[in-house]
């Protein structure tokens, strides 16, 4: 049986460990590259803006072994706020438990009280385990393409 999981907030004294966990993810997405300090600047960012949140799961120890970002976004095709999920990461000891599915109901609520009536993510297209893990979860795959440019 899986030990005893904790889920809440992010605190500025967990940055090291988000730090970590997104090495892991960043190591995965074949469009980023781990940068230590753009990953701190960020996650910093992160914790100081209202329409955001990072939602993390702890072990028995306190530890942080799982996380997930949202941040709110006005859709017009919605009419409202729309959250942007991303940084979903569980340490691999901690896989397959239902570590994740929890971490994304967090922020799937905490967006929904933020007043969010969609959420999106995207998904590296070579990352054939995390397409498997959302359509498993019931997300929706849709007809658009992520583009991006750098300023």
């Amino acid at each position: 049986m899986m030990e005893n999981i904790t889920y809440g907030e992010a605190k500025e004294t967990d940055i090291p460990c988000l730090v970590s966990l997104l090495s892991i993810l960043f190591n995965i997405e074949k469009d980023f590259n781990p940068d230590l300090t753009k990953q701190k600047n960020g996650l910093e960012l992160l914790l100081n803006n209202t329409v955001a949140t990072i939602q993390v799961a702890r072990n028995s120890n306190g530890t942080v072994i799982g996380m997930v970002t949202a941040q709110l976004v006005i859709s017009t095709a919605q009419g409202s706020a729309s959250a942007w999920i991303e940084d979903m990461v569980v340490d691999s000891l901690y896989r397959g438990h239902g570590v994740g599915k929890q971490l994304l109901l967090k922020a799937l609520e905490w967006a929904k009280i933020s007043g969010a009536t969609r959420a999106q993510l995207l998904v590296d297209m070579t990352n054939t385990d995390a397409i498997g893990y959302y359509e498993h979860l019931k997300w929706e795959s849709t007809q658009l393409q992520a583009r991006r440019v750098f300023l």
